[in-house]
């Protein structure tokens, strides 16, 4: 298997419901390091798995939407916990989306999975990863 990571980062502020979290749920800054790892079995005709420039870009946007947000004042995270793991699936889904919808290109959409982390220190992240659905080449 082929893979091709990017790499961006985003802050953000936000807090959590639930004594488990302790301090943490007074509001509070994060600034997480997002790295998202695209994968497939065979390179495209020009010997590439993606395009990084694309990928680049693309990850930028996605991380545009999350980026100096309070994202408890977001309305499609109200009532839920933005858990580091709960980032990275947002993370995922809106990138799967970008790649289903040829924003990476058309030789993109052999990708067959991708792995998204959140890294939030040197010593913890959390990733959420997954297969993608078969895709039709145009």
């Amino acid at each position: 298997m082929y893979s091709v990571c990017v790499r961006d980062h985003i802050m953000i502020a936000h807090s959590f419901r639930g004594e488990v979290f302790g301090p943490a749920q007074r509001l509070h800054g994060a600034t997480y390091v997002v790295d998202v790892e695209f994968r497939r079995p065979e390179l495209d005709a020009d010997g590439l798995v993606v395009d990084i420039g694309l990928a680049s870009q693309t990850l930028r946007a996605i991380l545009a939407d999350l980026d100096y947000r309070n994202l408890d004042e977001e309305p499609a995270f109200q009532g839920r916990n933005t858990s580091t793991e709960f980032l990275a699936r947002v993370v995922f889904d809106r990138m799967a989306e970008q790649l289903s919808a040829g924003a990476l290109g058309e030789g993109a959409r052999a990708i067959t999975a991708l792995r998204v982390q959140l890294s939030e220190s040197h010593i913890a992240w959390a990733a959420y990863a997954s297969d993608l659905p078969q895709r039709q080449h145009a």
